[in-house]
Order: C-alpha cells, then structure tokens, then sequence
C-alpha cells in the first residue's frame, strides 16, 4: 500500500472509534468539525431529529478577512464566533466530534476557543 493509502485507513480507523463513542453519549448534540487544505466547517447536529442547530464556516459573510483561512488563526477566530453564536442560540453543552482528525493544530486551537467562549465539551 502506498502512504496515501495508508493515512485513509488510519482516519477511517480512528472516526470509527470516536463515532462508537459519540453514539454512546446521545445526550448532548454533536459539535462536528470539517477541516480542508483552505478553510473549515464547523455545525452542531441533534443527531435524534437529524437536523442542523448550528453552523458556521471560514467562508461565511460574518467571518473577517483573513489572509489564510485554513490556518491556526483562523482556527481559533472560528471557534470564538462559532462558542458565541452556540450560546446565543442556547447550546452550552455539546459532544465534540473531531471527525477523525488527530486533535493538534487546528482541530485543538479551535476546541480551546471554543471552550474559552462558553461551550463545555
């Protein structure tokens, strides 16, 4: 197998076990994150009603302009704004989803912002 190959298997393998958890947690909604080479996607899904609460994305009206949007920065802004729309929208709780991404750079950034501006996960 080549490497690219072998990091599919690895992140197939690691979002099954994080989904197995989440699944047993079904109490809180799910903060699921969606990270690409240029920007991120972030939305809080009621997994029980299949349905959306809340998203945000670095591509939204609402977000500033950056130079990068796909970087630790932009990471941590997202998670600010993202903690403040979730709180205003009275979700203070939620199960976080890193979607089998290893939680460092981005992913941890924007957890630890999103943790400082009211979200507990």
């Amino acid at each position: 197998m080549d490497k690219i190959a072998l990091k599919k298997k690895r992140i197939t393998r690691r979002k099954f076990i994080i989904k197995k958890k989440i699944r047993m947690n079904r109490d809180f909604p799910r903060l699921c994150v969606s990270k690409y080479n240029r920007n991120m996607y972030v939305q809080i899904i009621d997994d029980g009603k299949q349905h959306t609460l809340v998203a945000l994305s670095t591509l939204a009206k609402e977000f500033p302009e950056m130079k990068s949007r796909a970087n630790i920065e932009a990471a941590k802004v997202l998670g600010k704004m993202f903690a403040e729309k979730a709180v205003k929208a009275g979700i203070k709780k939620v199960v976080f989803d890193r979607n089998g991404y290893k939680y460092h750079g981005r992913v941890k950034a924007f957890a630890d912002a999103a943790r400082e501006n009211g979200l507990e996960f």
